[in-house]
């Protein structure tokens, strides 16, 4: 069988198997199916790499079983962007690099444990994608915090609230001068297929980051998911933009609704005071009105 054989055959069995074992109402579920849908539909040859057993498309601890229909190659924990770009090498010596190598971590994996690996493929400018899937702690081992954890949110290991600002890695790999880097939210299913459709036409490092609620970590009913991911788009938590070849460009730019909202719906913010909200607020509108002033312009500084 050869390698366009081995893809068609992968790929039409999509639609009959799917489903998973992730925590009820996962909002991983959806963002591994839009995305693999996007794949499919754009007719293009890709190999995910991500963590052995898991979907890897939703975040570590997510067991996809749609994405066993797409080639898939699996590593410990710690590896993600070093493994993808031994891939990527593979590949090109064996004169197949039209095929995609698109790398997939957590927010634990690629801007914590991983991160000096994930800058180091940046800088590279190695011929790949990466999905950062952001839900905002370490949940497949137990509701840690990550860097990615945002200030005043309860993990375990912050029981009283995180005292230290989210890392933000978006911005932070804007700065390496990489071809495109985008934010993702499955609460906007379109902006986030153009976003991959993107992707995929593109050469060198591109990198995207979907903010993922986790209803089990984040502490909401079931139902709210959508709500949650809506929200953190609609109070600027979670701005959804574009940098391509250092040109911002915000793909939504919705009436800002107070961060408040986003916060009283999430348990893990219980212990913010009225006070450590408006401080919450008062960065959101920094960040916000620095995005704004930067719509269109190139962001490229150093």
């Amino acid at each position: 069988m050869n390698v366009n054989e081995f893809f068609d055959a992968r790929y039409k069995k999509f639609h009959k198997r799917v489903g998973g074992k992730s925590c009820a109402a996962c909002g991983g579920v959806l963002n591994g199916r839009l995305i693999i849908e996007t794949i499919i539909e754009s007719g293009k040859k890709v190999i995910i790499s991500g963590l052995t057993g898991s979907g890897n498309l939703g975040t570590p601890c997510v067991d996809v079983r749609m994405t066993r229909d797409v080639p898939r190659f699996g590593m410990n924990f710690s590896s993600g962007p070093d493994v993808a770009s031994g891939i990527v090498l593979a590949l090109e010596a064996l004169d197949k690099s039209d095929i995609i190598v698109w790398g997939v971590g957590g927010d634990g994996t690629i801007g914590d444990i991983a991160f000096a690996k994930t800058s180091s493929a940046a800088e590279r400018n190695t011929n790949m994608i990466q999905l950062c899937v952001d839900n905002e702690a370490y949940m497949n081992t137990g509701i840690q915090k990550s860097g990615s954890t945002p200030i005043g949110a309860w993990t375990t290991t912050t029981p009283w609230g995180k005292t230290t600002p989210k890392k933000y890695l978006p911005i932070i790999m804007v700065d390496h001068h990489i071809p495109y880097v985008a934010t993702l939210s499955p609460a906007y299913p379109e902006d986030l297929k153009k976003k991959v459709n993107k992707a995929l036409d593109l050469q060198g490092y591109r990198y995207l980051h979907t903010l993922m609620p986790c209803p089990t970590g984040w502490r909401f009913p079931n139902e709210k998911v959508l709500e949650i991911a809506r929200l953190g788009v609609q109070t600027w938590h979670w701005p959804l933009y574009e940098v391509e070849n250092g040109v911002l460009k915000l793909t939504q730019k919705p009436k800002p609704k107070p961060v408040k909202d986003y916060i009283k719906a999430q348990d893990r913010f219980r212990n913010l005071t009225e006070d450590d909200i408006r401080m919450i607020q008062e960065e959101k509108d920094r960040f916000r009105e620095r995005l704004l002033e930067n719509d269109g312009k190139n962001i490229w500084w150093a």
